[in-house]
């Protein structure tokens, strides 16, 4: 029995490259980003950043779609993997995704003061764990915060939420956990695994009811095999429970590894996707 031989040397830059939509174009207004604090209550004890991206077809009139992202200071990175602000200013300028409000929040850190830099040591809590204590967070101090500035949508077909990692999970849960409030899942090598209990996943949707929700996932062959489990495996695992239940899913796996470059560069085509009968 041959065995899958993982490239632990393999530089994903190789693979993947960012296309004319991660890149700020001419004569494509550009949204406004703002950068908050929060101490959550939820979260009891912690503190984050978050930021907050308004396109410039914004009318306050109309409520906007909304897209959460965690881990969002990579996301809100202009130079980064995924370059959110650049990504929504180009397609929504087209057309080819709703006027979408970006909400991209940063894990929770213990303590009275973000930390100088370095991990934030309550995300694999918020984010792996099996509950519905982020869609909390989200639905009860977020949402009505950034509410407070914007006309946000309540339909849960004009919400998306979006992770890597232990943010794809996360994301995934929380439309599994409230698909009254969030329908479309975008996990870019999510952690499937067994950290807090997500392994079960697989078998979990097989034996559950479909629910209303559209999922985008992305991995590659390269991805960690370490005490957790296999992320590549797992990913194929939730491919094959979600063709088998019927969702409206889409599974694009590569050959990159536990990298968000990936992801990154094809996110444009993946909100294409996500958003494509909403406008």
């Amino acid at each position: 029995m041959s065995k899958r031989r993982r490239d632990e040397d393999r530089d994903d830059s190789a693979l993947f490259s960012h296309g004319p939509d991660s890149f700020k174009q001419s004569g494509v207004p550009q949204g406004e980003v703002t950068r908050h604090v929060w101490h959550s209550n939820i979260f009891e004890g912690t503190i984050r950043e978050y930021w907050v991206y308004t396109p410039a077809q914004y009318d306050a009139a109309e409520p906007a779609c909304v897209m959460v992202f965690q881990d969002g200071g990579g996301c809100v990175n202009e130079n980064g993997h995924f370059r959110v602000p650049i990504v929504f200013d180009n397609l929504i300028h087209r057309g080819e995704m709703p006027v979408t409000v970006a909400i991209m929040i940063n894990p929770g850190h213990m303590g009275d003061e973000l930390p100088e830099s370095g991990q934030k040591n309550n995300r694999s809590f918020e984010y792996d764990t099996l509950s519905d204590q982020y869609a909390r967070f989200l639905l009860e101090e977020i949402l009505p915060e950034v509410s407070k500035t914007h006309n946000l949508t309540d339909d849960p077909e004009r919400r998306a939420i979006c992770g890597s990692s232990s943010g794809g999970i996360c994301s995934f849960t929380v439309a599994w956990e409230r698909p009254n409030a969030f329908r479309k899942v975008v996990s870019h090598i999510g952690s499937f695994v067994n950290i807090r209990g997500g392994h079960v996943y697989p078998f979990v949707i097989r034996k559950t009811e479909p629910k209303p929700i559209r999922v985008f996932l992305q991995d590659g062959s390269n991805d960690l095999n370490k005490e957790h489990g296999d992320w590549w495996l797992s990913n194929l695992q939730m491919d094959s429970s979600l063709e088998l239940m019927d969702y409206d899913y889409k599974f694009v796996g590569g050959e990159g590894r536990h990298s968000g470059l990936h992801g990154g560069t094809i996110l444009p085509d993946t909100l294409r996707w996500v958003w494509r009968d909403v406008r």
